[in-house]
């Protein structure tokens, strides 16, 4: 396991991001952990974050142009992605969307930069997808061309089939979905962890009911 990976469970689980417990998936599943990317709401552990982000999109070696983060978690994680890709030499525009158009000023649904080029869309985690879709049609109809999605966590579970809800999403739009993190990351930093271990045969129990 690469070391950010190590790095960004570690990370999560320090910030409150990563939890252990009982808590209920959007699927209705009683998951034994739970990933909030919300709860990194701060200015030092969104810089961290970012960071995180961009070394997993350069580490894919994905070949893209710009970001495109989808309201509302997308919109921070985009700003704060694209100023890490700039300290590390990559200085690329962003863009989001709002929920609601806009009829004065500038108006439309999109701001930042023109959607153009081959696109990043960045998100949080991928659950039902909705997100991406509704970000691919906009990139599409701009003229753009989505070249993958960027998340933090892989739950690595199963969506509406038996594939999960990222394969779901790549087979669907033809996109590689680049994570931070996988719930096998998740294991290995568990394992290494005394302290955590207790938490391992519960979440083993919950990926051989919904895992894939």
């Amino acid at each position: 396991m690469s070391n950010f990976r190590t790095d960004f469970i570690e990370f999560a689980v320090e910030r409150g991001v990563l939890g252990f417990g009982e808590f209920v998936t959007k699927a209705g599943r009683l998951s034994p952990y739970f990933f909030n990317a919300g709860l990194f709401n701060d200015g030092d552990s969104l810089r961290k974050l970012g960071q995180f982000y961009a070394t997993a999109i350069l580490d894919s070696g994905i070949q893209f142009d710009m970001l495109f983060g989808p309201a509302y978690k997308g919109i921070p994680l985009a700003a704060s992605i694209a100023i890490a890709l700039a300290e590390k030499g990559h200085n690329v525009p962003f863009a989001f969307n709002r929920k609601e158009a806009k009829d004065h000023g500038e108006g439309g649904t999109l701001v930042g930069a023109p959607l153009k080029g081959n696109i990043i869309i960045v998100d949080d985690v991928i659950s039902a997808g909705t997100s991406v879709r509704e970000s691919v049609t906009l990139i599409r109809q701009a003229g753009a061309t989505p070249a993958g999605v960027a998340i933090a966590l892989d739950r690595m579970e199963k969506g509406q089939g038996e594939l999960s809800a990222v394969q779901e999403v790549e087979k669907q739009h033809g996109l590689s979905v680049i994570s931070i993190a996988k719930l096998n990351d998740l294991f290995s930093f568990l394992t290494g962890k005394a302290e955590l271990a207790q938490h391992l045969h519960k979440i083993e129990a919950y990926r051989q009911q919904y895992g894939v």
